[in-house]
């Protein structure tokens, strides 16, 4: 008990850092969709034509999008959802934050294959992958 007390700050980083390393996977896991890199998106798309739902705002979509992206605001999301396709959806935004919270979204309106792109837009393009403006 004495090399606790006279420890307790070490014990202390020790916590935080694990729940550090812990908090992405509880965050994923209550986004409502998987997480997907780009190549996994990539397979998707292509083996099972996954769709490709972007909510980020009419602007930002402008600018630039993946190639086949739909356009669906994440304040607009909820009222165009029945308009998809049967099948799987990756939800893309700029950088994956806004796009968990329409996984969330999507899941709760009854779809079942909901995948989240991993670093959204940014990682796509970072990968060297083609983007559409």
């Amino acid at each position: 008990m004495n090399f606790f007390t006279e420890n307790i700050f070490l014990f202390a980083i020790a916590f935080a850092s694990g729940g550090m390393l812990l908090w992405p996977m509880i965050t994923r896991g209550m986004a409502g969709g998987a997480a997907v890199g780009t190549l996994q998106a990539t397979r998707l798309i292509n083996d099972r034509n996954a769709v490709i739902v972007d909510v980020r705002t009419a602007a930002e979509f402008a600018g630039g999008h993946l190639p086949g992206a739909r356009n669906l605001p994440l304040d607009s999301l909820a009222s165009a959802t029945g308009g998809l396709p049967a099948g799987p959806v990756i939800v893309v935004c700029a950088s994956g934050s806004r796009a968990g919270k329409a996984a969330k979204a999507l899941a709760a309106a009854g779809r079942k294959e909901v995948f989240i792109l991993e670093g959204g837009v940014n990682q796509w393009q970072q990968a060297g992958l083609p983007l559409v403006k």
